[in-house]
């Protein structure tokens, strides 16, 4: 891990004993996301669908939670980030997912399985048909600094990390990650990294929430300090990010 601007320093996280739960991510882009642009029909329609089908997942004993989420805030991204892409990866897709299932389970031996099942071949199914471009994968909690609260509404971010190297992403995201306990208050995520035999496009993806995009925005782009240490840190490492905001369907 290469570290860069070390003049600047923030707090270590004190972090939980990661759990033991399965995550199957499921991500789609089916249109176009701008500030105050209504969903058209179509979305609405595969947002109401889903929804009713994560609720019956939800009756299955296997299954803690799902979550329908919908993307507010999609960034550009920033520049030294896609320089990265092109130089290194320049045929990757830039992650653009406007809607997220999440599905959590008892483990990740019951997150393969529930794959099986007719229920989630539908929910599957639905958003795969609906998306230009579709990806999902099983994943396990790689670090945590508190759970996730998805029963209440919130301003919700998946962050998703591209890394020619994947061995250099969990230090550097730990490095970072003090940045946003420090300047924004958060004090819940949970790290998602796909489980061995994953097709996933991405190393690790981050996941945590804030109460409103008061406690989240401002700070993404008025904070000086966020360029050096943040974005720096992740480019000195070939490491590259793309956040996400959603907030549930």
């Amino acid at each position: 891990m290469k570290i860069v601007n070390e003049h600047i320093q923030f707090p270590e996280i004190k972090y939980e004993t990661p759990n033991t739960t399965g995550y199957i991510h499921l991500a789609a882009e089916i249109e176009r996301t701008l500030p105050f642009k209504p969903n058209s029909k179509k979305k609405k329609d595969v947002i109401r669908k889903a929804k009713d089908l994560c609720v019956r997942l939800c009756e299955l004993d296997e299954v803690i939670s799902a979550n329908v989420l919908d993307a507010f805030v999609i960034p550009p991204g920033n520049r030294p980030g896609r320089k990265i892409l092109e130089k290194n990866n320049p045929d990757v897709h830039i992650a653009a997912y406007d809607l997220v299932v999440q599905i959590e389970t008892t483990s990740v031996e019951t997150a393969k399985a529930l794959q099986e099942k007719g229920l989630f071949k539908e929910l599957y199914d639905l958003l795969k048909k609906a998306a230009r471009y579709f990806h999902s994968f099983v994943a396990k909690n790689a670090r945590k600094i508190g759970e996730v609260d998805k029963t209440r509404p919130g301003v919700f971010l998946y962050n998703y990390f591209y890394a020619d190297d994947r061995e250099v992403v969990l230090p550097v995201w730990e490095y970072t990650g003090r940045w946003f306990t420090k300047k924004t208050g958060l004090d819940n995520s949970t790290l998602l990294m796909p489980v061995g035999g994953e097709q996933c496009e991405y190393a690790v993806i981050n996941h945590c929430r804030w109460d409103t995009s008061l406690d989240i925005i401002p700070h993404l782009i008025f904070r000086p300090s966020l360029r050096p240490y943040v974005l720096g840190n992740f480019s000195a490492n070939d490491i590259v990010a793309i956040p996400i905001l959603y907030k549930l369907a």
